[in-house]
């Protein structure tokens, strides 16, 4: 005698069975797992508030650089005059330069257990980076406020890498004086040669 074959599942049931497998779950409660200021201890041998100092230099600095790297890329939209190109070019490399300092400093703060401002309203909120305003702006005052920007910039990070190495947190030094410092030195010196008294640009 033949034994019986098993029954087999209807197909509509396994194909709901396998639609529900992969349906994205959208019905998600929005809540924080982590607050903006809290740090997660890591086993990274700093001290927990080492490390909230350490995230609090950084995000101010993330905040200014974030504003600074936007800065360059609206000035690159809006440039004009002789100088077009030149200036055109500088931006958008500069701006690449800075979208490199942005993600060093997101990263830092995200290891040494912090969280890393991300937002637009929460930079705006925290740069201090004077706003532009919307409109376009002659080469030379372009020129003079990414200079301004650079400076605070330079200002802020080394007070800042002060801090950190007497606190024992050689990553964030290092992060302060090989990326922050000497990123901003090069580009601020590239914009004020474009200043100098031969230049075509002007106000």
């Amino acid at each position: 005698m033949a034994t019986p074959r098993p029954k087999q599942p209807s197909t509509s049931r396994t194909l709901a069975q396998r639609q529900q497998a992969v349906k994205p779950d959208l019905d998600q409660t929005s809540h924080e797992t982590q607050k903006y200021g809290e740090i997660v201890k890591l086993p990274n041998g700093l001290s927990e508030k080492v490390c909230k100092d350490s995230v609090a230099l950084l995000n101010q600095c993330l905040a200014d650089t974030i504003t600074l790297r936007d800065m360059y890329k609206k000035h690159h939209w809006q440039v004009v005059g002789p100088t077009f190109n030149q200036l055109h070019l500088m931006y958008d490399q500069h701006y690449e330069g800075q979208v490199l300092l942005v993600d060093i400093l997101a990263e830092r703060i995200q290891l040494l257990g912090g969280i890393a401002l991300a937002m637009a309203a929460d930079i705006a909120e925290t740069t201090k980076i004077e706003r532009p305003p919307r409109g376009r702006e002659p080469a030379a005052v372009q020129l003079k406020r990414l200079a301004e920007a650079h400076e605070q910039i330079i200002i802020g990070a080394r007070e800042a890498a002060e801090k950190v190495d007497k606190s024992g947190d050689a990553g964030s030094n290092d992060v302060f004086v090989s990326n922050v410092l000497r990123t901003n030195e090069l580009q601020v010196w590239f914009l004020t040669e474009h200043l100098v008294a031969a230049s075509p640009v002007t106000a």
